[in-house]
């Protein structure tokens, strides 16, 4: 059995080295955010943060996902 991450959780590590904070503190930001939607919320990463699509993307589905299920 690997232990290697897969779907948006394969983008954590790069995340946190390119932008200097941990994925817990980025998900806090994302459910602090008045905005609910995917995409405003990918492109407030984006805009604010200045985060890459692909980062974003990665981190506003997880925490979505998470949400969902909780």
């Amino acid at each position: 059995m690997s232990d290697v991450a897969k779907g948006p959780a394969s983008y954590f590590p790069s995340i946190e080295k390119k932008y200097g904070r941990p994925i817990p503190e980025w998900k806090d930001l994302i459910r602090a955010s008045p905005l609910t939607r995917h995409m405003e919320l990918v492109a407030w990463l984006k805009s604010e943060h200045g985060m890459g699509h692909g980062h974003a993307n990665a981190l506003v589905a997880d925490t979505l996902a998470e949400d969902a299920t909780a």
